[in-house]
């Protein structure tokens, strides 16, 4: 019999092993990808996965329903893979560029492999502000609050990353044309 989350979150609570590994069952695979997408590694994205859960068991307690379990989870794995990656310099210093909006043009049909594959391919500083701000849903305040960064360095690798997944998702779409 399947429980609800609130039994979930209440066995969870009281250290109830079944209850933990339903929690753990239910949420793994979508903070794996979020983990994963932030460091690029796929060790390192099982140790923030692991990190993260032992945080997230631990402090279940503080857990208030002010947003969704997932949401709460997920904040936790973001932040873990932040504290995993915050030591490593990953930001590129650039020069005074332009900070407006770059959209980014997909000039045709394109797999999410392919996206998975350009974005994953950006240097670490670039990915990292991409995936918060973009894919996560942050804003520069606060992931400049986060990474520790000022928010002109955040809208700067965003900018880039941008610039940079347009010219791989070019060569990619290019490359696929030809065969």
């Amino acid at each position: 019999m399947q429980k609800s989350e609130a039994e979930i979150i209440e066995g969870c609570r009281k250290n109830n092993r079944t209850a933990q590994k339903n929690l753990y069952d239910k949420y793994c695979t979508a903070m794996y990808s979020t983990a994963y997408r932030i460091c690029g590694d796929y060790e390192q994205a099982n140790d923030i996965l692991q990190d993260g859960f032992v945080q997230v068991f631990r402090d279940i307690r503080k857990f208030r329903g002010e947003s969704t379990l997932g949401r709460w989870i997920k904040t936790i794995m973001v932040r873990t893979a932040l504290r995993k990656i915050r030591n490593q310099k990953i930001f590129t210093s650039l020069d005074d560029v332009n900070h407006e909006n770059f959209a980014i043009e997909i000039p045709g049909p394109l797999s999410g492999e392919y996206l998975e594959q350009a974005i994953l391919s950006l240097p670490d500083g670039f990915r990292t502000v991409f995936l918060l701000i973009e894919v996560e849903g942050y804003l520069h305040k606060e992931v400049s609050s986060m990474l520790q960064i000022s928010e002109g360095t955040s809208k700067s690798q965003l900018f880039h990353a941008k610039k940079r997944l347009q010219m791989i998702i070019n060569k990619l779409l290019h490359v696929e044309s030809n065969k």
